[in-house]
Formats: C-alpha cells, structure tokens, sequence
C-alpha cells in the first residue's frame, strides 16, 4: 500500500467528503449536507479526519470533543479499501486527538445493524454498552 496520508479536512474537501459517505458510509445522516459539514470544520477544523492514498479520499472519521467527552462518528472506508488498516489509522489519529484535549475517554455511534462494523470496533477496543440506548429528536424539518 502506498503511505497512508492522514489530515484534517478543509473548507475544500467537503464536497469530496459527502460524494465519498455515499459510497462508503453506512446509512445517512440528519447533517449530511454541505451546510451541516460547514459548520463542523467551521466549528472544530481539526474534528473531520480524512485518509488519503496517492491524493484519493480513502476514509473518514469525526473526531468531536466538547470539552467533557470524544465522540466518534462517520468512521468510513471505502469498499475497495477495506481490511488495509485504514481504519485502524483513522482511529488512532481520532484518539491521539482526544488524548491531547485532555478526553478520558472515546465513545462511537455504530449501528445496531452494521454488523461488520462491530467487529471492527472490537477488534479497536470498544465494546457496547447495552444498558445505554441513544435518544434523539430531530431539531429542524
């Protein structure tokens, strides 16, 4: 493989990064848009982390600390990429990042359903807390 290039995205990379989730991302979200994702590098530039190989987008993961606790979503790798320890980088930036912030500790959004996703997660350390169930609501139509 070649070197795994791992960065933070810019206002530049967002177009890229939403075509990309499409294809390698698992289900969508209420902020895939390019207002939603604006606002987060506006809000956080270091939060978005993206892979590359030879200048193609080969993964992502949103690294988001607010302070008190390291969230993790949108860990993504393409298709064709998987099982190159892609992830795995992706990962390891995220919680080094976390580390210098001063986090304790990482928790990720995975879905029930993904089940390929679970091994991935353990296999990088985390594990489920069933005693927890995630509640939202959507906040605009």
């Amino acid at each position: 493989m070649t070197e795994l290039r791992i960065r933070a995205a810019t206002p530049d990379d967002l177009d890229t990064v939403l075509a990309f989730w499409k294809v390698a991302a698992e289900g969508t979200s209420i902020s895939d848009d390019r207002s939603g994702v604006e606002r987060l590098v506006a809000r956080d530039p270091e939060a978005l982390i993206l892979a590359e190989l030879d200048g193609e987008l080969v993964g992502t993961v949103i690294a988001g600390f607010d302070g008190w606790r390291c969230h993790l979503y949108r860990l993504a790798v393409h298709p064709d990429r998987r099982r190159r320890g892609i992830g795995g980088a992706l990962l390891t930036a995220a919680e080094e990042r976390f580390v210098r912030l001063g986090g304790r500790r990482g928790d990720a959004m995975v879905l029930t359903r993904n089940e390929t996703a679970h091994h991935v997660w353990r296999a990088a350390g985390y594990s489920p807390e069933e005693q927890w169930r995630r509640w939202v609501k959507p906040l605009a139509e």
